[in-house]
């Protein structure tokens, strides 16, 4: 579901859309720019290599493989992963993309107006795959500065993958890290990810994480206040942007829940320009319900 059409901040010339379970819930959310002028993508090191969203059973991946077929989307079907059925793809303009059997993981809740029936909905996003040069330093970092586990290793397409996890770990409490010292550093681009955004519960438990990554000789940014949440960013070491969000107030604090993502929202520093942001925008021409 889209649940917030609003603008880039940085960038009010870009939309920035929300995409999410029914209510837009924390560790649900892929979200996207749009800049149609820029370059396309050159996958390397220093990136997020690949989003795998999961979705509730074996059952559910049958559905989602006749779904891409009827869209005409080219996927490498149902592979084993760690355990788990995975299907790999590749959206239109390059992103890649991975759905993963996580029947083991609540998730988020379906959006009820959706084509996709409930019980093959995406649940939220199950695990990012990062590529790097050097798999020390990214991992000094996942480890000491944010509290991750190594916890187990796999390989896909010859390549050897090491497996962190927090918390309970499993679906929604993963990242995935690939080294590959012979890739070029990526350029992003359209197809590209921008950033992996963390979850913290509450304005005090985010101030502590910045103090953390500070300590640790990150470069970290001041909290800047969303409106619909608060974020820090650093880069890690080995080039990959992360950013630590709260988890409110959240998307209903303008909206509606019945009608989030219906109408361009703004924050309100930004309300005042609406006419000339507004201006400045592409019309957004919606896909149809049912594809």
């Amino acid at each position: 579901r889209l649940v917030k059409k609003t603008v880039n901040q940085d960038d009010v010339s870009a939309y920035h859309l929300f995409y999410g379970d029914e209510t837009g819930s924390p560790g649900t959310e892929v979200t996207f720019f749009d800049w149609p002028d820029a370059g396309p993508h050159r996958p390397g090191t220093g990136e997020v290599a690949t989003i795998a969203l999961g979705v509730p059973g074996r059952p559910a991946l049958q559905y989602w493989t006749d779904r891409l077929d009827r869209a005409g989307i080219d996927h490498q079907g149902i592979e084993e992963y760690g355990g788990r059925g995975m299907i790999r793809f590749t959206d239109p303009e390059g992103q890649r993309l991975a759905l993963i059997d996580a029947s083991d993981w609540p998730g988020g809740s379906p959006w009820r107006e959706s084509p996709v029936p409930a019980e093959f909905a995406i649940r939220g996003i199950a695990f990012v795959a990062l590529v790097v040069r050097d798999l020390g330093p990214t991992e000094a970092v996942l480890r000491d500065v944010l509290g991750f586990r190594r916890a187990a290793e796999r390989a896909l397409d010859g390549h050897r993958r090491i497996v962190f996890e927090t918390g309970p770990g499993g679906p929604g409490a993963e990242v995935h890290v690939e080294v590959r010292p012979e890739l070029p550093r990526a350029r992003t681009g359209i197809g590209g990810v921008h950033h992996v955004a963390f979850r913290t519960p509450t304005d005090e438990q985010h101030r502590q994480w910045r103090e953390r990554v500070a300590v640790a000789g990150l470069a970290v940014t001041p909290v800047i206040d969303r409106y619909y949440f608060r974020s820090l960013y650093f880069r890690e070491p080995g080039g990959v942007l992360f950013e630590i969000a709260t988890d409110g107030p959240g998307f209903a604090v303008d909206e509606d829940p019945a009608h989030l993502g219906e109408r361009l929202a703004l924050p309100p520093f930004l309300e005042p320009y609406r006419a000339q942001i507004e201006a400045g925008l592409r019309p957004l021409v919606p896909a149809e319900q049912g594809h």
